[in-house]
């Protein structure tokens, strides 16, 4: 058919085949009945043909307009089909890069699963984001999340709450660093600290002080662990442990029999359970021995030295906690008990600094000497510890000493 259509006569067109309007563009009628627009075309010496859409939808005069488009791309040597092709790719691609800031921060964390210690990280980070930074930008695609949106979750807690809005910051910038690299975002990060945030948020430090674990004198020590013999519970007994091995409670509430070996004197702490992710040797005193043999007796089937009331599972930190409360010693922490070794062996002592370290499991900071002293400097810490339990046998005269009772309650 010759000529130009009219909107008019489109609609009367129902016999199959294909109705020139002019300037390669068609109405194309189907066998059913439907009806759409075409623009044929030559480019490269090749014959090419483009749908541009239902003639129910699309009038002829926005037929004409998307004819006119594709023929200005033809001019320019571009195909149509391919420019079109092109952008569906680029649309598909934009859309696989709105990824959520909430949806990144779970890719992240299942990624990092692996290299985490135990699941404690994975609540941690989960339940920090969660209260901070979703209800602000957890549905705001990583690449729009700016320096506004981050400041606008970290400023109402850097002052009142100055060591979690700092993790906070940390793990929002990791996120945002993870995105990036998966080609979720591009630019800056808006959460990084050194030459960004630190030019508007007060450092951490002045903000408030730091708040040590609250520890003992260590010239209270000998009463205090006379008081912590005469309770006939294991909480006591697991605190007592600690504090003879000068070890984390973490790594003594989750301490098994078979990471004890009597006749060398040694506990193994596994790197799972450790701060600095690595095995950690510690040197049993004739103290800390004679503990275990009284906790022996009344070992239950399962392989943990201090369990808990449910089979299977160990003693709490706040069973730790109410102990303390118990004897009146709120102002203490089980951390803090690690300081009074510190400060005993610094004080009391000529125990080196380096072997003091080894004992409380501490990485050493200096990466040049850390790569000189590879060993542990076990014998030597066999005699600090020794001394360490000798010091914490000695009561004040006015200290009543009471023997272990083995008839324990448990709590």
């Amino acid at each position: 058919m010759n000529g130009n259509l009219t909107a008019l006569r489109v609609a009367r067109f129902r016999e199959p085949g294909m109705y020139a309007d002019g300037g390669g563009l068609f109405l194309q009628v189907s066998k059913g009945g439907g009806r759409s627009w075409v623009y044929r075309y030559m480019i490269a010496g090749r014959s090419r043909e483009v749908g541009l859409g239902s003639a129910a939808t699309i009038t002829l005069a926005e037929a004409r307009n998307h004819r006119d488009d594709a023929r200005r791309l033809r001019d320019q040597g571009i195909d149509p089909i391919e420019q079109r092709k092109h952008e569906k790719a680029k649309a598909h691609l934009d859309a696989a890069k709105a990824m959520t800031f909430r949806e990144a921060a779970s890719a992240y964390i299942d990624a990092q699963k692996a290299a985490w210690r135990n699941a404690k990280h994975r609540t941690q980070w989960t339940s920090s984001l969660e209260t901070y930074a979703y209800p602000i930008f957890g549905k705001v695609s990583v690449q729009s999340i700016d320096t506004t949106l981050v400041l606008k979750a970290l400023e109402p807690i850097w002052a009142v709450k100055p060591e979690t809005a700092s993790r906070v910051r940390g793990r929002v910038e990791a996120i945002l660093d993870w995105a990036k690299v998966r080609g979720f975002r591009e630019g800056e990060n808006p959460a990084r600290w050194r030459g960004h945030l630190a030019m508007i948020l007060p450092p951490r430090s002045k903000v408030r002080k730091v708040v040590h674990h609250a520890s003992l004198p260590y010239k209270e020590i000998g009463a205090f662990m006379a008081d912590l013999r005469a309770r006939e519970i294991i909480s006591a007994r697991a605190l007592e442990f600690a504090i003879l091995t000068a070890a984390r409670s973490g790594e003594v509430l989750g301490a098994r029999w078979s990471e004890i070996n009597i006749d060398a004197r040694t506990w193994i702490v596994p790197e799972g359970r450790m701060k600095a992710g690595r095995q950690h040797r510690v040197s049993l005193s004739d103290a800390a021995i004679a503990l275990l043999g009284h906790v022996r007796q009344h070992r239950r089937d399962d392989d943990l030295l201090f369990p808990g009331l449910r089979r299977g599972k160990p003693l709490s930190n706040m069973a730790l906690l109410d102990l303390l409360r118990r004897m009146k010693r709120g102002d203490v922490t089980t951390h803090g008990f690690r300081a009074t070794f510190k400060t005993w062996a610094a004080e009391r002592t000529n125990f080196s600094r380096e072997v003091v370290e080894a004992a409380l499991a501490h990485v050493n900071g200096d990466k040049v000497e850390a790569a000189y002293q590879r060993g542990d400097l076990f014998d030597k810490r066999q005699a600090l510890m020794s001394a360490w339990a000798d010091f914490c046998t000695k009561v004040p005269v006015s200290a009543e000493v009471v023997p272990i009772k083995l008839n324990f309650v448990r709590s």
